[in-house]
């Protein structure tokens, strides 16, 4: 399993791919996109714990953000995806995963293994 943590594409190719598939959900509910999305998670999840148990000797407060706000950007996409399905409004927490997503990706970019 040594291939998932040596380098961050397998982590943002995952990322990249849900975060088209959120708004692929968005736009079209359909419930094939979102059990996709929901595989995506899993697998963000799965990538990200393993580059954070590599590297959080590097920065550990930081790395350790950076994990929150992952965590939390996917529990609000999917909140998003809910309310809108259930008929509720979506706005309010559209724009909380929006920002907490771009917040997210910046502060990941910025830390030395980045790239």
């Amino acid at each position: 399993m040594d291939f998932l943590s040596t380098n961050t594409h397998l982590h943002i190719t995952t990322w990249a791919v849900a975060v088209i598939l959120f708004f692929i959900a968005l736009g079209k509910p359909s419930k094939g996109v979102h059990m996709a999305l929901r595989l995506f998670y899993v697998l963000i999840l799965i990538s990200g714990f393993l580059l954070f148990m590599k590297y959080n000797s590097v920065d550990p407060m930081m790395y350790g953000l950076k994990m929150l706000g992952g965590i939390l950007t996917i529990g609000l996409m999917e909140m998003t995806l809910v309310r809108k399905k259930k008929g509720k409004g979506t706005s309010g927490v559209l724009i909380g995963a929006v920002i907490l997503l771009l917040i997210t990706i910046v502060l990941g970019f910025r830390l030395p293994i980045g790239f």
